[in-house]
């Protein structure tokens, strides 16, 4: 196991890079921050009759650009220099008034004082053109100059200017993005024309974004795809651009005069796109443009377009230039005269249509690249990838070149959906390698959880490294908590649910309403395609959140969904919906708001549906192994360390761990070390199990709850199954020892030691491998709920189920806490096995189920008694100390009184106290203990007989006793108690 621990989670990551990470890659330099230089008079010629910002910000509204850049202005040369050596700034515009020497030398002091930082120009006044278009090229710092046209879009322009300079090598390298280049050495013209480019450019990639219907962000991102405009003045600065991106080149506009070898030619720009022709591999749009237009004609010889620059509809020519061919418009499929034959709107039909199209039309635009310009122009960069290094000459035919091309973008969009969330598809449901969104909105804390799963392992190639086990998500859908808000306003329940505080009422209510259409169609195909048994769990979005723990608060369902009839599985199914929306007011929900201080009119409910993990035994269906697993262990034995963490592992479904049950507790480090006598093996292993009875296919959920169709059977059940044949041993009472042959008469004993010890399947390595994995990718200690089948796969090897991750909340306030020399007559408790770290003063109240009145079989009433008390000391706003005997919260009465942690919320220290058969070992891994450690409740045990842990009885009964119930009972002392918890020795100590 030693080469896995070797293995760091960077050395194995491979990004599978989609579209969407490469458009994270893109645009790393923004232009966040602007320093404007210009005199009152200059600034306010500018303003005029408005908001400067305003304006400016109007036009990156307009375009739905969700960056602007924050413009600060100055009116002096002094202020600007202590402006820049103050603050970061990545571009400077000093307007030009009526002194002109004074910008010049103002722009030298500012790229004296900050190098790196670009300078522009901008010209108030046509006059001035002159001589700056004569002696532009001999101000060293200054970048570029521009014009004022009264239109304060140019200001967009040149942040773009900017940010496209600066980052195209590596735009081009990252994603591939596209680069227009602009020739254009008259000032007032590129002034004109680059605002007009970019707004068309960026107007038209936000319409094929949205034509996608993709999530927000996906489209901010797709937006950083948009090509890049590239502007050059000299044919010399040209031809070198051109060089250098002749692979990423989707146009060329240019001038028809302007410098070669230092002065103006006028032959420049056709000359330049003959070049152009010459040197790329596939023909591209080219565009002349010119105030002569007799070099309409020239520009035809060339194959180039053209368009007057003294044309009225200047800016109409510009937009129908690029949206018909740069690909942004619809695709027209041509045949081989050019004449149009069909046309694609999007990337859906261009697939479709690409099935049926003549083969003529296929060679027609396969010979001209039409296709892979088109796909780039989308941002659809991983099809037009594999597409741009083949020509039409490279196949037999067309048809060869159609088969081609169709295999690219099937692979491509597999590809792209592995480790996504992608929007709902009847086709795409049942899959484990992609998650299906129902609705839109916050996945919520599960459902991110499920997602990053998703993601995660999608992106590691597992097979390589534990060769001898799958692993996978079960099928996942998701429905996003916006669903929820609808819900609520559909059927104007929101005075109800927040006034009332009646759970039952609510229950009914939601019961009786009706979800969106658009859902109830949604989860009704569901139900016709998927007919495994599903889980259908709460994914609220407080739930698994890295500040707050809401573990096990709300509702999960299991449905058999094995009705013949699907209108039948359809309505089990969405009312399973209604009733983990209606979770959030149970009366444990509603008090557990109130311990964390939350609002409950801020929660949300997002929804996971799972395909539940398992096979079907004699009419009850359940998985070989569930469990819960963390990477951090408060309870270490022998030569563990906490960070080695811990794994619960039980026969059948979760909810026996997750309910604090008996189960097998081991480290994955260390499988084979187990601390626990034989006799305690014995007593302590899993007698029961929990199944699905698929016999139960109109089980009500409605009157019976959680546990509608739930069994809980013996674990004999799961021998005579053949489940037991690897997870169980044999007590052979003749050798005094465990063996693993079951044909051997004797106790029973759920150790899973043919998995464990005899590595049958490599569970343990798995479990200690995603552990760590988790622990680094989520920068915290995690928790991680997994199933097991056993039954083989399609490969013929297990598959490791990842059912659930959160993390792991530890407060490590490192106080150093000094206990001291230990006073026995003052101190209430002492002890050496716990959590929780620091020091809590103020507490009177002590909450005891004493051992002489404690019953084995009335756990429940006894939980009952301290949910009273807990409430009443609420409303005071007391804390307390809670004692008692044998685990808390675990579901099983019988091993330690089953409160729930909302039963519970004023407890800051919890104690077990140890007797002569009761176990402690805390119930680690259920979502009560999830709760507990999240928020730094002391959690302290006093094993029985203890020699180095007490609980002093004698220093108790001085206290005074406020109430007493049959079986619990409220004492307060009458001085406040000093808690002091040492989190790194793990010792504690309350005293007076």
């Amino acid at each position: 196991m030693e080469h896995l621990d070797e293995i760091s989670l960077d050395s194995i990551y491979k990004h599978k890079k989609n579209d969407r990470d490469i458009f994270e890659d893109l645009m790393p330099t923004k232009v966040k921050e602007v320093l404007l230089v210009a005199t009152l008079y200059d600034s306010y010629s500018i303003v005029r009759e408005g908001q400067f910002t305003d304006k400016i910000f109007g036009e990156f509204l307009q375009l739905n650009l969700y960056t602007y850049p924050r413009f600060t202005s100055v009116n002096t040369e002094d202020q600007a220099i202590r402006m820049i050596n103050n603050r970061d700034f990545d571009l400077v515009i000093i307007m030009v008034g009526v002194d002109k020497n004074i910008p010049v030398k103002m722009a030298d002091s500012i790229h004296n004082a900050k190098s790196h930082v670009p300078i522009l120009l901008l010209v108030n006044n046509n006059g001035d053109l002159r001589y700056f278009q004569e002696t532009a090229d001999k101000f060293e710092s200054i970048d570029r100059v521009f014009v004022w046209n009264g239109n304060s879009n140019v200001f967009l322009a040149m942040v773009k200017y900017i940010e496209d300079k600066k980052n195209i090598e590596a735009d081009t390298r990252n994603g591939n993005v596209r680069v227009i280049l602009l020739v254009e050495d008259s000032i007032q013209y590129y002034s004109r024309y680059l605002p007009m480019l970019y707004t068309n450019i960026m107007t038209q990639t936000q319409n094929l974004v949205q034509d996608e219907a993709a999530d927000e962000l996906h489209m901010i991102l797709k937006m950083r795809a948009r090509p890049k405009v590239l502007l050059v003045s000299t044919y010399e600065e040209a031809i070198q651009m051109m060089n250098k991106y002749r692979d990423y080149l989707l146009s060329v506009i240019s001038d028809v005069k302007f410098h070669r070898n230092g002065k103006d030619d006028e032959d420049s720009g056709i000359e330049l796109l003959r070049y152009a022709k010459q040197i790329l591999r596939f023909p591209i749009p080219l565009l002349l443009q010119s105030q002569d237009v007799r070099n309409a004609s020239r520009a035809k010889e060339i194959g180039a377009d053209f368009i007057s620059k003294n044309s009225d509809s200047l800016s109409m020519d510009i937009h129908n230039f690029i949206y018909k061919r740069l690909g942004f418009g619809s695709f027209v499929f041509k045949d081989m005269q050019a004449n149009p034959i069909m046309v694609a709107h999007n990337l859906q039909e261009f697939q479709e249509m690409f099935k049926v199209i003549p083969a003529e039309a296929l060679a027609y635009h396969g010979r001209r690249n039409s296709f892979s310009t088109w796909l780039m122009a989308r941002g659809e960069i991983n099809i037009a990838e594999q597409l741009l290094p083949y020509r039409f000459e490279d196949f037999k035919d067309s048809e060869e070149l159609r088969k081609f091309c169709l295999n690219v973008f099937e692979r491509v969009r597999i590809k792209k959906l592995r480790g996504l969330i992608i929007n709902f598809d009847q086709q795409l449901l049942g899959n484990e390698r992609y998650i299906v969104r129902m609705g839109k909105g916050s996945l919520g804390g599960k459902g991110r959880g499920v997602a990053f799963m998703c993601n995660f392992i999608e992106n590691i190639d597992f097979k390589k490294i534990i060769p001898g086990i799958n692993i996978r998500i079960p099928a996942t859908s998701i429905i996003g908590a916006v669903e929820f808000e609808r819900f609520i306003e559909l059927n104007n329940l929101y005075d109800e649910i927040y006034s009332s505080n009646d759970y039952e009422r609510i229950k009914a209510v939601f019961v009786d309403s009706a979800l969106s259409d658009s859902l109830q169609a949604k989860l009704r195909k569901f139900a016709e395609k998927i007919e495994r048994p599903l889980a259908v769990r709460s994914s609220g979005l407080f739930e698994d959140s890295l500040l707050q723990p809401f573990s096990g608060v709300y509702a999960t369902y299991l449905l058999t969904n094995n009705d013949p009839d699907i209108e039948i599985r359809y309505k089990q199914l969405e009312t399973a919906v209604k009733l983990v929306y209606a979770s959030i007011f149970t009366d444990s929900a509603v008090s557990y708001f109130d311990a964390v201080n939350y609002k409950i009119e801020e929660e949300r409910m997002g929804i996971v549906i799972q395909e539940l993990v398992g096979h079907e035994y004699n009419g009850r269906f359940y998985p070989t192994i569930s469990g819960v697993a963390q990477s951090y262990n408060y309870y270490p034995v022998s030569h563990m360390e906490p960070d080695d963490g811990f794994a619960i592992a039980a026969v059948g479904l979760g909810m026996y761990v997750v309910g604090g049950e008996n189960a097998y507790r081991f480290c994955p480090r260390y499988p084979q070390i187990n601390p626990s006598s034989l006799k305690d093996q014995i007593r302590d292993s899993q007698r029961e199990f929990y199944a699905l009875d698929m016999s139960h296919t109109k089980a009500d959920l409605v009157k019976v709850g959680e546990d509608a169709g739930i069994l809980k059977i013996s674990i004999r059940e799961a021998e005579k199954d053949g489940v037991l044949d690897h997870c169980a041993s044999v007590y052979d009472s003749e050798n005094d020892d465990l063996i693993t042959d079951l044909s051997v008469r004797g106790p029973r004993v759920i150790n899973f030691a043919n998995i464990l010890k005899y590595n049958l399947i490599p569970m343990a390595e798995t479990l200690n491998f995603l552990l760590r994995l988790f622990r680094e990718a989520m920068g915290s200690p995690v928790e991680m709920e997994y199933a097991i089948d056993l039954d083989d796969s399609k490969d013929g090897a297990p598959t490791f189920y990842l059912l659930q991750i959160k993390p792991l909340i530890r407060h490590e306030q490192e106080l150093e806490i000094d206990l001291g020399e230990v006073d026995e007559s003052e101190t209430l408790l002492f002890a050496k096995r716990g959590m929780g770290n620091g020091q809590i003063d103020g507490i009177r109240d002590v909450i005891v189920v004493p051992g002489d009145t404690f019953d084995k079989t009335k756990t429940k009433e006894i939980s009952k008694e301290i949910s009273l008390f807990n409430r009443k000391l609420d409303v005071s706003g007391r804390d307390y100390i809670l004692v008692g005997p044998g685990r808390w919260g675990t579901r099983d009465p019988f091993v330690g009184i089953p409160v729930s942690w909302a039963e519970i919320s004023r407890a800051r220290v919890i104690v077990e106290v140890g007797l002569p058969d009761f176990p402690l070992d805390g119930s680690l891994g259920s979502h009560f203990f999830h709760n507990v450690t999240s928020m730094n409740v002391g959690y302290f045990s006093i094993p029985f007989k203890s020699r180095d842990a007490w609980l002093n009885s004698d220093l108790l009964s001085r206290a005074e006793v406020i109430e007493e119930l049959n079986y619990v009972k409220h004492l307060r002392f009458h001085d406040d108690m000093t808690i002091l918890m040492d989190g790194r020795k793990r010792e504690a100590l309350i005293h007076l």
